[in-house]
């Protein structure tokens, strides 16, 4: 995948090898970045008989109104594979780590007291753990919360969302990390 970014190098969103050679193609690259380059050669032309040939950065910047400067700001989409992930697979209330099999989406205050179901009101919890809690907020449960949620922003978000991040991508992203990212001491 591909990292791109808007104009003043804010991360935007992942896209294939074939929506960047589009973005290449159409000269809307402004700048790119990153260590790692990617070299793909096409057909024949009919005038010169050439191969065509794009030469693709890992990270790349797209001008104009290539991007939406509204997606910049919007909060990323919850779900339980990028809250496990936001919270390090650790259960917000014992503080062991599980694999995700083992692990659950616990309401602080829960939907059946009008907890919404938000980044600011979930965590990581082991089965055991949101059993023993149950309905109830943690001080019901008299159970200690280890850590406090947070809304990842774009950057750990695009952390969040691909497996398969390059060095040079993820050293770009980690300097866009909040400072209570559980992902800076990574």
């Amino acid at each position: 995948m591909i990292l791109t970014l808007d104009m003043y190098g804010q991360p935007h969103r992942w896209v294939t090898w074939q929506h960047a050679l589009f973005y290449y193609a159409k000269n809307l690259v402004a700048w790119d970045a990153g260590e790692e380059c990617f070299t793909f050669i096409g057909g024949h032309s009919r005038i010169t008989g050439q191969r065509s040939e794009i030469t693709a950065n890992s990270i790349i910047a797209i001008r104009g109104k290539a991007l939406n400067a509204r997606c910049l700001h919007q909060t990323p989409p919850l779900s339980n594979r990028e809250l496990f992930h936001r919270d390090r697979q650790i259960c917000g209330y014992c503080g062991d780590e599980f694999s995700t099999q083992r692990l659950t989406r616990d309401h602080i205050k829960p939907v059946s007291q009008g907890g919404p179901d938000t980044w600011m009101n979930v965590v990581t919890a082991c089965r055991s753990c949101n059993q023993r809690k149950a309905g109830r907020t943690p001080e019901q449960a008299r159970m200690l919360l280890l850590f406090a949620p947070y809304v990842p922003n774009k950057a750990e978000y695009l952390i969040l969302s691909n497996r398969h991040i390059l060095a040079d991508q993820m050293d770009f992203l980690a300097r866009h990390l909040p400072a209570q990212s559980r992902w800076r001491s990574c």
